[in-house]
């Protein structure tokens, strides 16, 4: 994806974990962060509590929404994924994209990575790999300026 383009719309999941969310009703209100992670994914476990953090901390401003991306035919056991977001505090919607369908959308071929969508539905930040949260807390906490400034 590139910058500023608009929002896929989130189809073809397997199954959604901690409730179902549309694109409709994330696009509005407030800014939504993507979180592409998968079961046999390291550095996605390392970064988990600080995605459950950003969830945390930012929950009355900016939606947060899990993609789990299997990488090998051992990441599509339901019972392991639903066992792993359990694991890890992973409360927040969780898109079990199997077929790779919403990752095709979004043309990420990462795990893990993130993308920040402005209240319009917009893309305004991308990222990959383990390193630079702290990049992507600026990230996030320049697109919530910036709706403060237009409220």
């Amino acid at each position: 994806m590139k910058l500023r383009e608009e929002m896929p719309e989130l189809e073809g999941e397997a199954e959604w974990l901690n409730g179902q969310v549309t694109k409709d009703e994330l696009v509005g209100e407030k800014p939504t962060l993507f979180h592409f992670w998968s079961i046999s994914c390291h550095l996605c476990k390392e970064a988990m509590p600080q995605i459950n953090q950003f969830r945390d901390q930012y929950k009355e401003k900016l939606n947060v929404v899990s993609i789990h991306m299997p990488r090998s035919e051992n990441d599509l056991n339901i019972k392991d994924i639903k066992q792993a977001a359990a694991e890890h505090g992973i409360t927040q919607p969780t898109f079990v994209d199997s077929e790779h369908k919403l990752t095709a959308a979004f043309e990420n071929k990462y795990v893990p990575a993130y993308y920040v969508f402005d209240k319009e539905g917009r893309l305004r930040h991308f990222q990959a790999g383990g390193s630079g949260l702290k990049m992507l807390e600026k990230r996030i906490n320049r697109v919530l300026s910036e709706l403060e400034k237009t409220e």
